[in-house]
């Protein structure tokens, strides 16, 4: 929601350059999966060189299940696809005369 608060300029030039709303809330849409996604990938990334670090050190054979790393990441962009939804659907409502003047 802030992005969208922030951005009304932006939106508003974009929507009188001839930007439809599906476009707008496709932009928004697409940035908050590839934030999730990324977060995901992070999570996964840091999860799995902690397990293999944890058994280094304890002498263990890290045992790890690719499955479940890549399902972490697809999990972080369906929450980014669920949490942009709303703030998408925002930013396609903005009309543009009412982001350009500022209200």
């Amino acid at each position: 929601m802030l992005s969208v608060i922030e951005r009304v300029g932006e939106i508003g030039l974009r929507r009188a350059l001839g930007a439809t709303r599906r476009q707008i809330a496709a932009q928004f849409v697409v940035e908050s999966v590839t934030i999730g996604l990324l977060g995901g990938l992070i999570g996964a990334a840091l999860g799995t060189i902690t397990v293999v670090g944890v058994s280094i050190v304890q002498g263990w054979t890290p045992v790890l299940d690719p499955l479940l790393a890549t399902g972490g990441a697809l999990l972080g962009a369906l929450v980014g696809l669920i949490a942009g939804g709303l703030p998408a659907r925002r930013a396609a409502r903005i009309e543009p005369v009412a982001a350009l003047r500022g209200s």
